[in-house]
């Protein structure tokens, strides 16, 4: 038995995987609450037994959270909890940005997606909206743009007559009141984002792509984008499987 764990910067998401790969359990907490007492009762709804676990691998993008549960793992077992970017990744991956400053949930989705001479844009809606480049084996680096929540929280926050509201497909541009105008703002404004950013990224590279979206908006946008896409909300968890590979 595996662990595996995503650790972002709102959500935490914790993986049991068995010997053939497959994802018998998965439990989500807050990134911020990790006392002891909530990871005892998560940890136990994953697993109740720490002794069949033979690896446990985490990507992190939050070290202080990382540490914690680290922390709580070395109480229960013997096995050593890594980080990704403590193993030699570049074995299996090519990675021309700046190796120090690439999320870990980054060089993840990477690493599940390369395919020898197929060419990918991995669009990932999570607290940030971020781009990744994988040219073959090669991560070629990427954009990262506001995350839809965050930015749509930071205006229902700092101005007082805009309510709080969910965001949905809108079909017309031109709000008839308050609510209908942010949702056509945030829906369209970053459905035009995406085509524009894919495009220069081709234009940039003269290549073509595959584009893989995931993340908590890619129901909302996979269908309303002119580019055609491809949605996969587990491409993290499979890059840590394939990952774990390297840990004997």
């Amino acid at each position: 038995m595996i662990i595996l764990g995503d650790i972002g910067n709102s959500v935490t998401k914790l993986f049991l995987v068995n010997s053939k790969n497959k994802i018998l359990k998965k439990i989500s907490l807050p990134s911020k609450l990790t006392t002891n007492s909530i990871l005892n009762r998560k940890f136990r709804i994953l697993t109740k037994d720490f002794k069949n676990i033979e690896k446990i691998i985490f990507c992190s993008v939050v070290p202080k959270t990382f540490d914690s549960i680290k922390r709580f793992i070395s109480k229960k077992t013997k096995v050593k909890c890594y980080e990704i970017k403590e193993l030699n990744l570049k074995t299996i991956l090519s990675i021309k940005a700046d190796y120090r400053q690439v999320g870990s949930d980054r060089i993840a989705n990477a690493i599940s997606l390369m395919k020898p001479k197929k060419n990918f844009i991995i669009l990932d809606f999570g607290t940030a909206t971020t781009f990744d480049v994988l040219v073959s084996n090669s991560y070629r680096g990427g954009v990262i743009a506001p995350g839809v929540s965050i930015s749509l929280n930071t205006l229902i926050d700092k101005a007082s007559l805009i309510p709080k509201i969910d965001l949905k497909k809108i079909k017309k541009v031109i709000g008839l009141d308050t609510n209908s105008a942010v949702r056509s703002g945030f829906f369209w404004g970053y459905a035009g984002l995406i085509d524009n950013i894919i495009n220069l990224i081709k234009k940039e590279t003269r290549k073509s792509y595959k584009v893989v979206i995931t993340g908590g908006f890619s129901d909302l946008f996979k269908n309303s984008i002119k580019t055609k896409v491809i949605e996969n909300k587990n491409i993290t968890v499979e890059g840590l499987i394939k990952i774990s590979k390297l840990v004997k």
